[in-house]
């Protein structure tokens, strides 16, 4: 256990999310946390429906997930209906009871001492774990940090429900001893008036300080694994096919560039299904636009797949781009954004809200359009592609803000003072 010189106590913190595992913004924050928590001399353990962390220091709770049977039950009875019937609430009692249970077994199991909710109160695609660490919250006074992501008043989804008294309750829980930390100022404005709670905004990072490593053997064939030649351009779409990420602006950005150009989309639709999809690919063969999608040759970790092709990282894809487009209409903050950044990359950005309120102020150098690809921003695009010491000079004055502005120490000192409002002591 970890050691506090100050108060001669040891200090473990316990994560909590519905899932920690994978490439999902809140599991790569809450590695980044944890890694900040591990140099203040905390020893981190994890609660969660699916984690990839180190064993001997998880408590895997398979009711948590969001997509187990029994959660996904009771999502589809409250959301889009405006009344639930008797068995919803029970069973949401029943399992919010059981996850109660589980999480006292993981804080007596673990001696945690600090609470960290990772979006399990923000967003209410598990209900019952909300309310079970709400509850434990008010019985035990633990001290506890909870990192918001993605409120339910942002998504359509939700708004049309009939568990407001649960929301109101637990999505987030206004009690004394929580620290609550959102990712940008717009959730920080509609939190405290929405439900008077004063938060610290805290945006997500990246290790701006050391930049990424060269390409290596492993990596050098992306492209041609990709099959993109080498006189054709490598445009970079780092995201979900979902709606929200706006991907018919990329492909009409490629087919209006008049370059050859091939549009590479890196992940699948995932749990929000394929009707999207399926318009996407319409509208590349609508538009003649070479665009691949690549979910199964990239993967959270390098490996092969079953027919013996190999397995690619993000990381891996990033450095062969020559131009990553992120045209997405909404994003909690926009973790492509700082990747492209980091990895040195022009982009072409559609400026949704939290864009245009936290980051463009920063002063970025990007190629924008707003909501629709005009002339202007196809000859920017046009001309950055063609012009590599303008490429690099954009490169290295947009690392360097971000290296000031969501670099790990900003995370470092922001923790250091949530920490010390919430425990009082650390190493």
């Amino acid at each position: 256990m970890a050691y506090c010189k100050n108060c001669n106590r040891s200090h473990n913190v316990g994560f909590i999310s519905t899932r920690l595992a994978g490439t999902d913004g809140v599991s790569l924050e809450t590695a980044k946390w944890a890694d900040v928590f591990e140099k203040k001399g905390f020893t981190c353990f994890y609660f969660a429906g699916e984690l990839d962390r180190p064993a001997d220091h998880c408590y895997l709770a398979p009711i948590a997930h969001f997509n187990h049977p029994e959660i996904e039950e009771i999502n589809n009875n409250v959301y889009g209906v405006y009344e639930r019937g008797r068995f919803v609430t029970q069973k949401i009692q029943d399992l919010k009871d059981k996850l109660k249970d589980q999480l006292y077994e993981f804080i007596d199991k673990f001696h945690i001492e600090l609470l960290v909710p990772q979006n399990a109160l923000t967003i209410p695609l598990n209900i019952p774990l909300g309310l079970a660490i709400t509850e434990i919250l008010c019985e035990q006074r633990i001290p506890a940090i909870a990192h918001h992501h993605d409120f339910f008043w942002e998504r359509q989804r939700f708004l049309t429900n009939a568990v407001w008294d649960y929301l109101n309750m637990a999505f987030p829980p206004h009690l004394p001893g929580i620290q609550h930390v959102v990712i940008n100022s717009s959730a920080d404005n509609q939190l405290s008036l929405r439900s008077g709670i004063s938060s610290t905004t805290i945006p997500n990072v990246m290790d701006f300080e050391n930049p990424p490593p060269a390409v290596d053997e492993y990596s050098s064939d992306v492209r041609k694994a990709l099959g993109i030649q080498d006189d054709e351009l490598f445009i970079l779409q780092p995201t979900r096919v979902v709606k929200r990420k706006g991907i018919e602006h990329a492909i009409e950005l490629v087919n209006r560039l008049g370059l050859k150009a091939r549009l590479v989309i890196s992940h699948s639709a995932g749990d929000e299904g394929f009707q999207y999809e399926c318009r996407v690919k319409d509208y590349s063969d609508l538009l003649k636009v070479n665009t691949l999608f690549v979910s199964d040759i990239i993967g959270e970790r390098r490996g092969t797949t079953p027919d013996g092709r190999k397995i690619y990282t993000l990381y891996d894809v990033y450095p062969h781009a020559d131009l990553v487009t992120y045209p997405s209409n909404f994003e909690g903050f926009g973790n492509a954004f700082l990747e492209a950044v980091y990895f040195r990359k022009p982009i072409v950005v559609n400026t949704y809200s939290i864009y245009s309120m936290d980051i463009k102020p920063k002063g970025f150098s990007v190629i924008e359009i707003d909501g629709f690809v005009t002339e202007k921003a196809v000859a920017e695009t046009r001309k950055v592609l063609e012009n590599p010491k303008l490429r690099d000079k954009i490169a290295d004055h947009n690392y360097e803000i971000a290296r000031c502005y969501y670099s790990y120490s900003v995370l470092q000192r922001e923790l250091s003072n949530l920490i010390s409002k919430t425990i009082g002591c650390y190493e």
